[in-house]
């Protein structure tokens, strides 16, 4: 509303100013009308960069509310009705029983959650397993391996549970998954071992 305020007025000036100089064409220009004009040059720059601003607000709101719109959330567990593992190799574990999947990052097709845009995320493993064998569980960034949860092996305790939590900054298109090292298992249920995540903020 201000800057039509001032555009009224600038209309008006360059008016009166233009009648002014019609009226006294046969004398002198007035020295004040020269104030005058050096006033409202000033004032055309002024709005000139009142405009640019409120371009580039404009711009930036845009921006921000594109950003509020992307909404990255899932959560996934192991499914089965058994034991997963052990194995002779390091296996990627696939959480096929899907609970939540906002952004559709997360695959239950490969078990792999990949980045759909830059930011810092947040993700959860949690795990449940016999005492038989060596409970383990790795999350990975790509090929680097962030946080990893266990418990040994044990004769006595015939139940086992863990889990981790991390903050990580990805990229578009990095990766994070679980691993289950060889040699070890984990209970594959649709309530107990669980791999989850969401964006936390863009970057």
């Amino acid at each position: 509303m201000f800057l039509f305020i001032c555009l009224f007025i600038l209309l008006c000036c360059d008016l009166n100013l233009g009648q002014f100089e019609t009226d006294s064409q046969s004398e002198p220009v007035c020295p004040d009308s020269c104030v005058l004009q050096k006033e409202l040059d000033a004032v055309k720059e002024k709005l000139g960069a009142m405009e640019n601003m409120l371009r580039d607000s404009q711009s930036q709101i845009t921006e921000l509310k594109n950003q509020a719109s992307v909404k990255v959330i899932f959560s996934a567990a192991a499914g089965g009705t058994g034991t997963i593992g052990p194995f002779n190799t390091d296996t990627t574990l696939i959480y096929k029983t899907v609970i939540t999947n906002i952004g559709n990052a997360y695959s239950q097709t490969t078990g792999v959650f990949t980045a759909p845009v830059a930011g810092v995320y947040y993700f959860s493993i949690f795990y449940h397993a016999g005492g038989e064998h060596e409970g383990k569980l790795l999350l990975y960034k790509n090929n680097d391996l962030m946080v990893m949860t266990h418990d040994h092996k044990s004769d006595s305790d015939t139940a086992d549970n863990g889990g981790n939590t991390v903050f990580l900054q990805l990229q578009q298109g990095d990766q994070v998954y679980v691993r289950l090292p060889a040699n070890t298992h984990v209970w594959g249920h649709d309530h107990h071992t669980t791999f989850s995540g969401f964006l936390v903020t863009q970057m």
